[in-house]
């Protein structure tokens, strides 16, 4: 990992640190004193910025939660939390190795040990009612995180649940209900001070997660470590997923890259206006024709914007444009709609 970071600093060492995040797998059964020392070494070769923001991704048991005293005194000033759900009987159908009362004293924990503190939750379950998502999310934010990630349940390809979908097992939840527990989420949040700034993330004023910012504002971000992406310079990186491979490649080679790719301005254009898009500040078409030197009209469909704003999808004040809380629910589609056709070939 010191090897990885020392070759990535070779090519981006232009700016200090705003946010660093150790995700994926489970981070929080790292020892602290490797935390520290990943952190002591990244500080040493970039610098950090004086607020800089240190995420780290656990799950909420007891197994983890007791390493939280240790990782804030390594570094780690905010923590995001795996809940899932509140409900042991959703939590085993999710396949959660954890229960609701575990994860609640994992909360509880990570509340006295982290500045700040994350937790996600799932929705729009098989047969969930409003009632009983409105129960749920009344008492999540009852705890007095500053954010909350609600995302709604996707059935990907390839997994238990797309096969279960398939035999009949169970059926997803009708897109009507999806979108009515989608806007009573909304509704319930900006009530309790957490609106929607991104459309799965909730977060008090100020207190949004930086390092997401960072991808959905399209800025550079490093990817260290087995399976990490990153975008830098307009370079897409992707690590060697297996360790292994990954410690053998670092031996060799002196880092852990397996796929370095440029993208050309129109996929750079087109990832910044998707991922952009997502955000309730939208993007700066301004901004993006000077960036990425394209006309406001290679950059997006000018008829579908004026059809998806007379309908009350879409917003555009002249400068930025975005999506409505109409258009939310349907999102993917509107942005379909909306980016250029031509735009990824440019």
């Amino acid at each position: 990992m010191i090897a990885d970071m020392g070759a990535e600093a070779e090519i981006a060492s232009d700016e200090s640190l705003t946010s660093i995040f150790f995700g994926g797998g489970t981070p929080s059964l790292m020892p602290p004193v490797l935390v520290e020392t990943l952190l002591t070494k990244a500080e040493k070769l970039w610098g950090f910025a004086s607020d800089i923001e240190v995420t780290l991704e656990a799950n909420p048991s007891s197994v983890e939660a007791a390493n939280f005293a240790a990782l804030s005194s390594a570094g780690i000033n905010r923590v995001s939390l795996g809940v899932q759900s509140l409900d042991d009987t959703v939590l085993q159908w999710l396949g959660r190795l954890h229960g609701a009362q575990e994860a609640l004293s994992a909360l509880e924990t990570a509340q006295g040990h982290f500045e700040r503190v994350n937790f996600d939750l799932i929705y729009a379950l098989p047969g969930q009612t409003a009632e009983q998502w409105e129960a749920q999310l009344n008492r999540a934010l009852s705890f007095g995180t500053s954010h909350l990630s609600l995302y709604q349940l996707t059935i990907e390809p390839g997994t238990r649940f797309a096969s279960d979908v398939r035999r009949g097992v169970f059926s997803p939840l009708d897109d009507d209900e999806a979108a009515e527990l989608f806007a009573l989420t909304q509704s319930l949040t900006e009530a309790a001070g957490l609106p929607a700034y991104e459309t799965s993330n909730h977060a008090r004023v100020g207190q949004e997660s930086r390092h997401n910012l960072t991808y959905w504002r399209y800025q550079d971000y490093s990817g260290i470590g087995p399976g990490a992406h990153g975008r830098r310079g307009g370079f897409a990186t992707v690590r060697h997923k297996k360790p292994e491979n990954f410690l053998k490649a670092v031996s060799e080679r002196g880092h852990g890259i397996s796929e370095q790719r440029h993208l050309s301005i129109g996929e750079q254009a087109s990832e910044a206006l998707l991922m952009g898009l997502r955000l309730g500040e939208g993007v700066n078409l301004s901004g993006f024709e000077t960036r990425f030197k394209m006309s406001r009209n290679s950059l997006i469909n000018s008829d579908k914007l004026a059809h998806l704003q007379s309908i009350g999808m879409l917003w555009d004040d002249g400068t930025r444009i975005g999506v409505t809380e109409a258009g939310r629910p349907v999102l993917d589609a509107v942005l379909g709609e909306l980016v250029a056709d031509t735009l990824v070939q440019a």
